[in-house]
């Protein structure tokens, strides 16, 4: 599970998106590097898209575009917004993305994919509440990347995922992070896990949360994978 690392240089506009373009050209001319380039420039297409669309309609940002959704019944527990927040679901592979957004401000592609899906479709929570919390503490915030990737996402949005795709953790944790490198890598006691970035997100989160390492990565998934699935599509059907 790797990136660029560009993300918060683009954010910012301390390198130009034309200028890294230019540079995934020259690599997508080796064949050996073409199919990383070509998907790397998909991602900055996506992100010129994304922008198009907030200046088209700079609302998409608190309402939702497909009008199918504006009385979606969305689940209102703080309770379990709290525990996707601070990295608590039960679900390792969401929990290791937001242990890394707290920490370091940052959180790889596909694991922001699974715990977006993971908020919106087993927990039924509403995109804007993943979206303010995103906001809240990414590096590289986007406001049209942001807004457009979570209505995506949600299946609210233009050219959105269906709703009824809905990401299963436990598999991509198997297809992208097979070794569970990534997941040790965040999550402290996980397997075992002692490492120096598992152990930060317990120095960088507030006393108020309660957390203690010494308690391991032990916690009851809020929901089963099946029956969140099987939720999530019921509540679709009332749209």
């Amino acid at each position: 599970m790797a990136g660029s690392g560009l993300s918060d240089a683009l954010a910012v506009g301390e390198i130009s998106p034309r200028t890294v373009w230019a540079a995934a050209q020259d690599i997508a001319c080796d064949p050996e590097h073409a199919p990383a380039a070509e998907k790397f420039m998909s991602e900055l297409l996506w992100r010129d898209f994304a922008w198009s669309l907030l200046i088209e309609a700079p609302w998409m940002e608190s309402k939702t575009w497909n009008p199918r959704f504006v009385g979606f019944p969305w689940r209102e527990v703080r309770e379990d917004l709290t525990a996707w927040q601070r990295g608590q679901t039960g679900e390792p592979l969401v929990d290791a993305g937001m242990r890394e957004l707290f920490v370091t401000g940052r959180m790889h592609n596909r694991a922001r994919m699974a715990a977006a899906s993971y908020l919106t479709k087993h927990l039924l929570i509403d995109w804007r509440a993943g979206l303010d919390w995103f906001a809240d503490t990414l590096m590289d915030w986007d406001p049209a990347s942001n807004a457009t990737n979570w209505q995506w996402v949600a299946g609210s949005g233009p050219d959105a995922s269906p709703f009824f795709r809905i990401f299963n953790p436990a598999t991509q944790a198997e297809k992208f992070d097979p070794d569970g490198v990534y997941r040790r890598r965040w999550l402290y006691g996980w397997q075992g896990s002692k490492s120096d970035g598992a152990r930060a997100f317990f120095d960088a989160a507030p006393r108020s949360w309660g957390l203690d390492p010494s308690r391991g990565y032990d916690l009851r998934p809020i929901i089963g994978l099946a029956e969140g699935r099987l939720r999530a599509l019921a509540a679709f059907e009332q749209v």
